[in-house]
């Protein structure tokens, strides 16, 4: 394999390999990979004229997407592997592939590779969150009214590198809120994550392709979404916080932002974790489609 930084200067080369399948999953973006920074040394390299990319921590390294390449071959996946293998010796579990799309879900079972199925992504069209017409999204319609009849002075407008402490402020009071609410250990570990990770997203905004919305009321930052384009069809909601004490500023900062999307044709709204009430939430939104991904391994 040959390896090389990865880094923005190599943002215009992991694009073009990224955009060479229309995905669908949020994972598939440079934005992405860029905000896992914090948390692995991602590694670049070419291998039979496929780009991998490899998360590596102080346990181990598994690769973060199959090969990337207009197709899949035999010999790069068992090369992959190998390489896996030997830097995983310590802790041979944790060679693995992530993120192979159902399509290719055939093509690793064939290589003899254990498949698991990952939590999927689901996608909503923009034009149904948009408008949030009709008797399905009809409680998601009557709390956006309820927030825009109870509150007058407020403005939706994008964000600014100003708005960054009140954005962090409004996070920490959030997760404290969620905490109250809800003591299981992994969504914890999530919210966790999350308030790390946000500081790091703000100050990588100029050099990402993210779009960021915030709402003031009476000149308070109440609420910010941020996401990214995945391709010229999909755009992913990354990051969305609103102060839980006003009722209906999820369902507008939401649909305003739908708004604004609606040449995309569908918007990712990421995975639900396997957590019950995340799901429940998900799908209130009566999402079109779920887009499952799985985990390849060597069978034990």
């Amino acid at each position: 394999m040959k390896f090389f930084p990865f880094s923005l200067e190599a943002k215009p080369v992991i694009e073009e390999y990224l955009n060479l399948h229309n995905h669908k999953l949020a994972v598939y973006s440079f934005e992405n990979l860029y905000l896992w920074k914090n948390s692995y040394s991602i590694l670049c390299a070419w291998q039979d004229k496929s780009l991998c990319i490899f998360f590596q921590d102080k346990i181990g390294v598994f690769s973060y997407f199959p090969p990337l390449s207009k197709e899949q071959h035999p010999e790069t996946i068992q090369k992959v592997f190998a390489w896996m293998k030997q830097k995983n010796r310590k802790y041979p579990a944790m060679s693995r592939i992530e993120n192979i799309e159902k399509e290719l879900l055939p093509f690793y079972q064939n290589l003899g590779y254990e498949c698991i199925e990952k939590a999927g992504d689901y996608l909503c069209l923009p034009d149904d969150m948009a408008k949030l017409s009709g008797r399905r999204l009809k409680s998601k319609r009557g709390a956006y009214n309820f927030f825009i009849n109870h509150h007058k002075n407020f403005v939706y407008r994008a964000y600014n590198e100003k708005d960054k402490e009140a954005c962090l402020a409004l996070q920490k009071e959030w997760m404290e809120q969620r905490q109250r609410k809800n003591q299981d250990t992994f969504y914890l570990d999530m919210l966790s994550d999350s308030g790390e990770n946000l500081p790091f997203l703000l100050d990588s905004m100029p050099f990402l392709s993210l779009q960021g919305r915030v709402v003031e009321i009476e000149n308070q930052i109440k609420g910010f979404t941020f996401g990214y384009p995945i391709n010229k069809d999909v755009f992913c909601i990354l990051y969305e916080v609103t102060d839980l004490n006003k009722r209906g500023l999820a369902q507008f900062i939401f649909r305003e932002f739908s708004s604004e999307l609606l040449s995309y044709r569908y918007i990712n709204i990421m995975d639900d974790s396997y957590l019950p009430n995340l799901k429940k939430v998900k799908l209130s939104y009566h999402p079109v489609d779920c887009v499952i991904s799985y985990i390849a391994g060597i069978k034990q």
